[in-house]
C-alpha cells in the first residue's frame, strides 16, 4: 500500500468513526476538512472504501434521510449507499490512531494525522509532534549546508527562493515548538478533530489552547522535497 493510500485509509476510518456517511458526504468532508485530500477524486475514494468493506472494517446499507428517500423516489435511482464503522474498523482506527514511527509525521502524512489530534492521546501526540520536529529540524540543517555550498553560484532570485524555504520550515519548527510546550503545560483542544469543538480537558480542568500554524503543517516548502 502507497502512503497516500494509507493515509486515506486512516482519514476515512476517523471520518467514518464520528458518524456514518454516504460517498459524496464523505468526499466533501475529505476535500474541506483534510486539505491534504483537495486534488482528489472518487475514482480514488471507492477503491478505498471497497477495500475497507472487503477488510470487514466498513458495512454498507442504504441511507434512510426523508431527504434521500425523496430524491430516489423522484429521480427513480437507487438509494445512496450509507457507510458505517464496523467493531473491527473502530479497532483498526485505534492501531492506526497509535503509531508514532516515521510514517505519522512525514509530509503527505502529518496534517491528516493533527487533523484527528482530538481523537488521540496526549504521549502519542507529543510523539508525534516531537517526531516532526525533529523530521523539520534535520532538513533546516541540510538546508542550511547546500545554501552555504551554492550561494555563490546562486542568481539573486534563486537565493531569495532558498531563503523563504528555509523560513517557511523555520516557522513550522517555531510553531511545533509552541504546540510541545501547550501539551507538557496540559493544554490541549479535546475532540477538535476534523467537524469538531474545542473542549473542556478533564484532566487537567483547562481548556484547549494551542497555538494557530504560521503556515499550513505539511505544506511543502520551495527547494525541498519530502523523502
Amino acid at each position: 500500500m502507497s502512503r497516500r493510500a494509507g493515509i486515506l485509509e486512516f482519514a476515512v476510518l476517523g471520518l467514518l468513526r464520528e458518524s456514518p456517511m454516504h460517498g459524496y458526504e464523505l468526499r466533501k468532508r475529505l476535500n474541506t476538512s483534510l486539505g491534504v485530500f483537495r486534488a482528489f477524486s472518487y475514482g480514488t475514494l471507492y477503491p478505498c472504501l471497497k477495500t475497507l468493506l472487503a477488510n470487514g472494517w466498513l458495512t454498507e446499507e442504504p441511507g434512510h434521510s426523508p431527504e434521500d428517500a425523496l430524491a430516489t423516489t423522484l429521480a427513480g435511482r437507487r438509494a445512496k449507499i450509507v457507510y458505517r464503522l464496523t467493531a473491527e474498523g473502530k479497532e483498526r482506527f485505534e492501531e492506526l490512531l497509535s503509531q508514532t514511527g516515521p510514517d505519522a509525521y512525514e509530509d503527505e502524512t502529518f496534517a491528516a494525522r493533527f487533523a484527528f489530534f482530538g481523537q488521540t492521546s496526549r504521549d502519542v501526540r507529543m510523539r508525534v509532534l516531537e517526531g516532526r520536529r525533529s523530521r523539520l529540524e534535520e532538513r533546516l540543517e541540510k538546508m542550511g549546508a547546500s545554501l552555504a555550498r551554492t550561494r555563490e553560484r546562486l542568481d539573486d532570485y534563486t537565493l531569495e527562493l532558498q531563503r523563504h524555504g528555509m523560513e517557511s520550515v523555520e516557522r513550522e519548527v517555531r510553531w511545533l515548538n509552541e504546540l510541545i510546550e501547550s501539551e507538557r503545560a496540559g493544554r490541549d483542544l479535546k475532540g477538535a478533530g476534523p467537524g469538531g469543538t474545542a473542549q473542556q480537558d478533564t484532566t487537567t480542568g483547562s481548556t484547549g489552547g494551542l497555538p494557530r500554524p504560521g503556515n499550513t503543517p505539511g505544506a511543502d516548502t520551495p527547494g525541498d522535497t519530502a523523502t
